[in-house]
């Protein structure tokens, strides 16, 4: 299994997902927010945690500037009912501290605030992590302020659309445009870069 990867990031268009080349090799390495901004500004070596999932039609990576988000998402995978995409949209939404901060204080209110977490998988995953989480002592954090608290899903789609070059007040119109109410930050950001290649203004 891989657990690690450095190397370049050739491919980086797409936010919370890298092309990382590895000695000529490309891996397609799926990130949390968090650790796409923290690191998609880099043009040096760049080294990634990596958790390896294997299909019987894909080998997938996920990548973490920090282990201990890393540590989080191999948590969150086990509780019953959530998946790799899920553990990726939850960590994307908030701090690792502010995560764990919730599970001990077993506050089920607030985890129901991020993407796609209702009252039954917020009581199900306090009850699953809590014994797990004992022994967190998390590391001085090196990722970007963005990941330090929880914002809006149109908040983090807007700065994801910054970070590929848009202007704040057009990427902040164009989620404005196509936002339902229903979309989390990856759908919003989907919608909007189609929306912007479409040329309506």
């Amino acid at each position: 299994m891989i657990g690690w990867l450095g190397g370049k990031i050739i491919d980086k268009e797409t936010p919370g997902k890298f092309v990382i080349d590895v000695n000529g090799v490309g891996y397609d390495v799926e990130t949390s927010m968090a650790t796409f901004f923290c690191l998609e500004s880099q043009s040096d070596t760049v080294g990634l945690h990596v958790h390896t999932v294997v299909r019987e039609d894909a080998i997938l990576l996920y990548g973490f500037a920090e282990k201990e988000e890393r540590t989080l998402f191999r948590a969150l995978i086990k509780v019953n009912g959530i998946g790799p995409k899920m553990a990726i949209t939850i960590l994307s939404s908030t701090s690792p501290e502010e995560f764990v901060a919730c599970i001990n204080q077993q506050d089920t209110a607030r985890l129901t605030k991020l993407p796609g977490i209702g009252k039954k998988t917020a009581e199900r995953i306090v009850v699953e992590m809590k014994d797990k989480l004992q022994q967190w002592s998390p590391a001085a954090s090196g990722l970007t302020p963005f990941a330090q608290s929880m914002v809006s899903e149109q908040d983090e789609a807007t700065k994801a659309l910054e970070a590929l070059g848009y202007k704040h007040q057009e990427a902040s119109k164009m989620i404005k445009q196509v936002d339902d109410g229903q979309m989390n930050c990856e759908t919003l950001i989907r919608a909007s870069l189609k929306y912007l290649a479409s040329g309506v203004k």
